[in-house]
């Protein structure tokens, strides 16, 4: 399935149902060196998302606003799926459950089930002729289906022209707004904060400083990953001028959790991919050890504030990594490793949330 989604062109329409909402998207998918893809709606607004290389743009007719930002997923569909690794199988059960006929295909349905309830679990719909995920399903522990993408139709192509990778919007006269790529600073200024207990298989894997539209100051941004999900982690450097009036906040949209707490008077915000209770034990695990003087973070971030467009990323399970940008409830900064199109997909842009508040996944 791996190199099948690295190696094949093609293009196919797919339902996508995440947090009760319903769309029909279309995506136009080139690799190679060549490597782009095309997402389009096919309802409401008619958004649309491109990607070439490693910039993402998003179309937003309605708001006549182009979103400009780095993208490093191979593919906003299916990108986030569940690579067959080795390492998978430390935290997750991974079986045949059976062989189905779907779109005129054989296909063999697989499981890949969590071990503990710390993460969710898949189920894939896989073409035993192309390797390709027709159906993925994301299954929390009761085995409830939280998101869902399933094809209508798919075509695998020998090449993929120019012209079908070009927005069908005219974008004549819109806003063109631009994410510039976080600042990562000296990693002493980001040595302060880490967590003192994670759950079972998460480790970090990324970390950096960055300015971030509704926060009062530098933010730090750490991820917690076990190889699959994602957690995203960020604390505001800059004490709470309101700490007595911080309270604990949770809230879940669709497949992705939020959670913001205050930790030694500085404001957390987890959000990931995973269940409620994920991202509550690793913000509450979060610890300042020695904290770098904020004026030096400052200076390191100096002239590399992200400016504010409101939370565009494609994410999702199906639909890239938790990006945007905003403020999530709470107060916490937004901007968490994707979560889809559409909220990555979802409708519009929304708390942390993906284009259109669709689906999204956190960054790995």
């Amino acid at each position: 399935m791996d190199a099948a989604l690295n190696s094949r062109n093609y293009d196919g329409t797919f339902v996508h149902e995440h947090a009760g909402q319903t769309e029909t998207l279309r995506v136009i998918h080139r690799s190679g060196n060549a490597s782009a893809e095309r997402v389009v709606s096919m309802d409401g607004s008619g958004r649309e998302f491109l990607r070439k290389g490693t910039e993402l743009l998003t179309y937003l007719p309605d708001q006549r606003v182009v979103l400009v930002e780095e993208s490093s997923d191979a593919s906003l569909v299916l990108g986030n799926l569940p690579q067959m690794e080795a390492s998978l199988t430390e935290r997750y059960t991974v079986s045949e459950v059976q062989k189905y006929r779907l779109l005129g295909r054989d296909t063999r349905v697989i499981s890949v089930a969590p071990r503990d309830e710390f993460r969710y679990g898949y189920r894939l719909w896989i073409d035993e002729q192309t390797a390709m995920p027709l159906k993925t399903q994301l299954l929390d522990g009761n085995g409830t289906v939280v998101e869902q993408i399933v094809f209508t139709s798919l075509s695998l192509l020998s090449q993929v022209p120019d012209a079908r990778l070009e927005p069908a919007v005219d974008a004549r006269g819109y806003r063109w707004l631009k994410r510039e790529g976080a600042t990562v600073v000296d990693s002493s200024a980001q040595a302060g904060w880490q967590a003192a207990h994670l759950p079972p298989g998460f480790r970090l894997t990324a970390r950096n400083t960055r300015q971030m539209p509704g926060a009062d100051g530098p933010v730090a941004h750490l991820v917690y990953s076990d190889g699959l999900a994602s957690v995203s982690v960020f604390v505001e450097l800059k004490p709470a001028a309101d700490a007595g009036a911080v309270a604990d906040n949770s809230t879940q949209l669709g497949s992705s959790a939020t959670y913001t707490t205050l930790v030694q008077g500085h404001r957390v915000t987890a959000i990931g991919e995973v269940p409620p209770a994920t991202v509550r034990a690793i913000a509450l695990s979060l610890r300042a050890g020695q904290e770098p003087s904020l004026r030096a973070i400052r200076e390191a971030v100096s002239g590399q504030a992200e400016r504010d467009f409101g939370g565009s990323a494609v994410g999702g399970f199906g639909f890239g990594s938790s990006r945007g940008s905003g403020t999530l409830p709470g107060g916490g900064p937004a901007g968490a490793p994707g979560t889809g199109p559409g909220g990555a997909p979802g409708p519009g842009p929304g708390p942390g949330a993906n284009p259109g508040g669709a689906p999204g996944r956190g960054g790995r």
